[in-house]
């Protein structure tokens, strides 16, 4: 009886882990088409989606014209000019040139929430964010680079485990680094709770975690 017990429970446990296993392998697919994403319209265009000056003479948003960015070299999102938040502005101009799978459109200069029209969601539910920033990495950090946020609602131990896939397996370094970033009202990942000293918070259970690509 014992012998079976102890094979279900390792039957469980097995199974937890090819969950987790697959579900990092879709959460790094993602980031990783949206990299792709980032450095093809680069490419094309020598300029960065959202920020691009000239997309509406370049690129077709159908109906009506492309939105421009202010061509700083920044997705920002507080810019200078008519769209203030370029961040959102970036899924429009990667969507509309073939680059993003996806229909996202920035209705206007005004926008400034990401909603279903105009963001991609992670797995679970949460919007991602293409930006320049420094909402990433260990608290106080106040070196601003462009980013690729997951969004929030992240199990810790699917971070920690698409950090040992992708990078060096700690939080506050390399390329895959924890982040706090939430959008709207939901609930701003906890640094405490999703980190402990230098490592993933895995033994913490916490379900509330996000991360960043630095590009």
């Amino acid at each position: 009886m014992l012998v079976i017990i102890g094979l279900l429970l390792g039957g469980v446990v097995k199974g937890q882990e090819m969950i987790i296993s697959a579900r990092a392998r879709s959460l790094i697919a993602q980031q990783d088409g949206i990299k792709a994403a980032f450095f093809g319209f680069q490419d094309r265009y020598r300029a960065l989606p959202g920020d691009y000056g000239a997309a509406e003479s370049n690129i077709n948003c159908g109906a009506s014209l492309c939105l421009n960015g202010n061509s700083n070299s920044y997705i920002e999102a507080a810019a200078t000019g008519a769209v203030a938040h370029e961040e959102i502005l970036a899924w429009n101009h990667l969507a509309a040139a073939g680059y993003l799978a996806g229909n996202y459109v920035m209705a206007s200069a005004s926008v400034a929430v990401p909603d279903e029209t105009n963001t991609p969601k992670n797995p679970y539910t949460m919007y991602l964010q293409l930006g320049y920033d420094a909402n990433w990495g260990a608290a106080g950090n106040t070196i601003n680079k462009h980013n690729i946020k997951t969004g929030s609602l992240l199990p810790v131990e699917l971070l920690a485990e698409i950090d040992r896939k992708v990078d060096d397996g700690k939080p506050y370094t390399g390329a895959f680094q924890f982040s706090p970033y939430a959008a709207g009202s939901a609930i701003a990942p906890d640094p405490t709770t999703c980190v402990s000293g230098s490592e993933w918070n895995v033994l913490g259970a916490q379900t509330n975690c996000g991360a960043a690509s630095v590009l």
